[in-house]
């Protein structure tokens, strides 16, 4: 979605032309949802409508209705031996040259759905934060990537708010409900003031630690002496990423976390009936 938004964002009348393939309608069994769409130009593409023989179809028939001047096209595709696949669902597609009326709409559909992505805050930008910077920065997210030390922080990936600040307190608590936190600092004590404030806020949807089982037990100890209540300090995920792979290596490691907050942090589209 950050390419399809990055691509909009250079389109212009002036520009080379440019083709929307939009799904418009889909029963059973399909690779994308409704609404999904990719754009198309001479030597280039970006998102996708779910692969297969669909996509490429696609591909190549925007591509044509680019050359031969086209507006639009329409086309119901059964997922099926007819198509090479066998998903079993239908799809109706349109593609359509783009014009600033349309490039008007999608903006308008991408920034809405922008602003329904939750906000990630991660606190760290040791080896294991850079690893996670780089996994999280393409998935549909807000993340807010803080660390009071510049030099950390590297390359900081596109779309990713990085904020040089020791004021975690200050940012921690201007996220909004429903908000996810994941803790990875130098400093064990710092971890524990961090979360100690998440889980005591209440509203947000995930509260990860990096860490051993054995940190996590001490940090249980020290929030029941602060008065914590049970099941907020239940509702703590340390280990985070714990998928029963025993690798340490930091890609490794943000690529398991990338993995359960798509499960258990990410909202799902709906799916066709």
């Amino acid at each position: 979605m950050k390419e399809l938004a990055a691509r909009l964002s250079e389109w212009s009348p002036d520009a080379p032309p440019v083709a929307c393939v939009q799904i418009m309608d889909v029963r059973g069994s399909t690779p994308r949802e409704s609404g999904a769409f990719m754009l198309i130009g001479e030597r280039w593409q970006a998102g996708t409508i779910g692969g297969g023989c669909l996509e490429w179809d696609c591909v190549h028939q925007a591509r044509t209705l680019l050359q031969t001047g086209e507006t639009n096209w329409s086309h119901r595709f059964v997922l099926g031996p007819e198509t090479g696949q066998c998903c079993g669902g239908r799809v109706d597609v349109r593609i359509t040259r783009m014009d600033a009326a349309l490039a008007a709409c999608l903006q308008q559909q991408l920034t809405g759905q922008q602003e329904a992505w939750p906000v990630l805050v991660l606190f760290g930008a040791g080896h294991v934060g850079r690893a996670l910077a780089r996994a999280l920065a393409p998935l549909p997210l807000r993340l807010i990537w803080v660390d009071p030390r510049a030099e950390e922080f590297g390359m900081v990936p596109e779309g990713v708010d990085a904020r040089v600040t020791s004021d975690w307190e200050h940012v921690l608590a201007e996220v909004p409900t429903g908000s996810g936190v994941l803790v990875l600092t130098p400093n064990h004590s710092l971890d524990a003031l961090i979360v100690a404030a998440a889980l005591d806020r209440g509203d947000l949807s995930y509260v990860g630690l990096i860490g051993s089982r054995t940190k996590r037990r001490r940090f249980e100890a020290s929030f029941r002496e602060i008065g914590l209540p049970e099941e907020r300090i239940a509702s703590l995920i340390c280990p985070i990423g714990d998928r029963g792979v025993r690798d340490k290596r930091p890609e490794i490691i943000a690529a398991l976390v990338a993995a359960e907050l798509i499960e258990r942090f990410l909202p799902h589209p709906p799916q066709a009936a």
